[in-house]
């Protein structure tokens, strides 16, 4: 199938941007722009987002007005997503904004439903608890708003210090650049971890998270830096674990001395370059243990390992259970 016809069959995922009174820019620019670039780099899947507000243009949090923003729909398809964004206060001299807000709170009320995904990012946590959309799940939102999300919402498990929170079909960030991170990690989710990595390469940011956020992908691991040469290294590391990589072989990618490519891998990935490549070949073999009925011998081969035996050694450096007892986790 050629490219341009794996773009007539994408996945289409309906995402609607609602954006409240005094809408922080941020909030909207920075996790519809990883939308935009995960549109362009994969052909699996097409976010179709739209902007929708209670009125055809905003004032933003910088003073920047939106204009030609869609009115909110009466129905919104299985599957959607809707990312609510956070707002500042407006200045003394503003128009009331309550009576927007409770239009935005009784059409939150009205569209989210089962099979619809909300994404609140930095106090849009705040107008979706007032929608009486986040009791009984776990969240987050900005620190200035924690206790205005568990007064809306008592019965919700409100996170502080969390960069962003996932439970169900609930996802929430704790406020501005936080909501990129969360962006980050629905793309990878949604198309695969290398479309992520590559997204926050190209936005020139990391991949973050703290001990509670959802695990990243080991296909992210070592990646949390912004070395170019590295990351080429890392890139045909990736695309092919199997290979047998030489030293010399992975510093003529980074066009430097195998030396120099030794330090700068473990200054910048955290890792030796051997130990990268084993956990890469570790992960690879995961995904085939999952995903096959190929035996020990046959997933070793294809993972780049000598041996089963010489698997099993490296496998448990990362696993704590043998790739044997890893299959059947996945299959029960």
């Amino acid at each position: 199938m050629t490219q341009s016809d794996r773009r007539l069959h994408r996945r289409i995922i309906p995402v609607y941007v609602l954006l409240p009174p005094y809408t922080l820019l941020m909030d909207v620019a920075g996790p519809v722009e990883v939308l935009r670039r995960a549109n362009i780099e994969q052909d699996d899947v097409l976010f179709d987002y739209q902007f929708i507000a209670a009125q055809p243009s905003q004032t933003t949090s910088v003073g920047l007005t939106l204009a030609d923003l869609r009115p909110l729909p009466n129905h919104i398809p299985d599957g959607a997503y809707v990312i609510l964004s956070g707002s500042v206060t407006p200045p003394d001299d503003a128009e009331d904004i309550e009576p927007e807000l409770a239009t935005l709170a009784a059409w939150l009320k009205g569209a989210i439903r089962p099979g619809i995904t909300l994404v609140t990012i930095c106090s849009g946590a705040v107008l979706a608890a007032r929608a009486g959309l986040m009791d009984g799940y776990a969240c987050t939102t900005h620190a200035a708003c924690l206790d205005e999300v568990r007064e809306f919402a008592p019965t919700a498990r409100v996170l502080d210090n969390r960069l962003y929170v996932e439970d169900r079909d609930r996802y929430s960030s704790a406020g501005i650049t936080t909501g990129t991170d969360l962006m980050l990690h629905l793309a990878s989710k949604l198309t695969s971890p290398m479309t992520a990595l590559t997204i926050a390469r190209h936005m020139v940011v990391y991949m973050r998270r703290t001990g509670a956020e959802p695990q990243l992908s080991p296909w992210l691991s070592g990646r949390n830096h912004v070395h170019p040469a590295i990351h080429r290294v890392q890139d045909a590391i990736m695309a092919d674990p199997a290979h047998g990589w030489s030293l010399a072989e992975l510093a003529g990618i980074g066009a430097m001395s195998a030396r120099h490519i030794s330090r700068l891998f473990q200054e910048h990935a955290g890792l030796p370059v051997t130990a990268y490549v084993n956990l890469m070949r570790v992960t690879l073999a995961r995904d085939v243990l999952a995903n096959s009925r190929l035996d020990m011998e046959r997933v070793a081969e294809k993972s780049g390992f000598a041996s089963p035996r010489h698997m099993r050694r490296v496998w448990s450096k990362y696993n704590a259970l043998p790739p044997s007892h890893y299959r059947r986790s996945t299959t029960e």
